[in-house]
């Protein structure tokens, strides 16, 4: 009688730690997954495809990159031109990858805030760039707009034909694109933009 009780009693203990075991299996998993969604969701990629690199100007497209690599289309854009040597105000970022914060101090950043009181958070500004530093996006039409930022806009003219390049509705474009990168940035994604040289 003594030994069907322990024999009953080890069987009940295998039993509650095979669920105890499996429960725990479960709650891994569990956690596995929400911390991929959270990977996830917590990242935003940009893209300029640089498409004309010239003299004066280098004008570009911005995208963004979904999780599976494919790119949707945002706006056209405008940099300085390419230079070996920096000269300060004269020259776009080197290519490469660079996260974007929001900058809520500074002239940019307070003419913003006029000018948009309903949408701005804070500046665009592309940090960790070498040799550079205040790099934004921002609103501007030609090369003279620009020293060393990102213009964007919704129509584009050939830097080929105007040396200094051109976007156009550069307000409108802005507009478009801001508020779901600030909101993402205000959210704690990690919103990082890529500079890819292919023209």
């Amino acid at each position: 009688m003594f030994l069907e009780e322990i024999f009953q009693n080890f069987g009940k203990t295998l039993k509650i730690q095979k669920k105890m075991n499996g429960k725990m299996r479960k709650s891994e998993e569990i956690i596995q997954v929400k911390a991929l969604e959270i990977e996830i969701v917590k990242k935003m990629k940009l893209v300029v495809l640089r498409i004309s690199s010239q003299e004066d100007s280098t004008s570009g497209i911005l995208m963004k990159e979904d999780s599976e690599g494919a790119l949707e289309f945002l706006c056209y854009t405008l940099e300085d031109e390419y230079r070996e040597v920096k000269i300060k105000g004269e020259t776009r970022v080197p290519a490469g990858t660079y996260p974007v914060v929001l900058r809520k101090e500074g002239g940019f950043n307070e003419k913003y805030t006029k000018k948009f009181p309903d949408m701005h958070v804070g500046m665009l500004h592309i940090i960790n760039v070498p040799n550079f530093e205040y790099i934004l996006i921002h609103i501007g039409n030609t090369d003279a707009d620009t020293a060393g930022c990102l213009l964007v806009g919704n129509s584009q003219g050939s830097n080929l034909i105007q040396k200094d390049g051109f976007v156009g509705s550069s307000t409108d474009a802005y507009k478009d694109i801001y508020p779901d990168i600030a909101k993402a940035i205000e959210e704690g994604q990690e919103v990082s933009i890529e500079y890819k040289n292919i023209g």
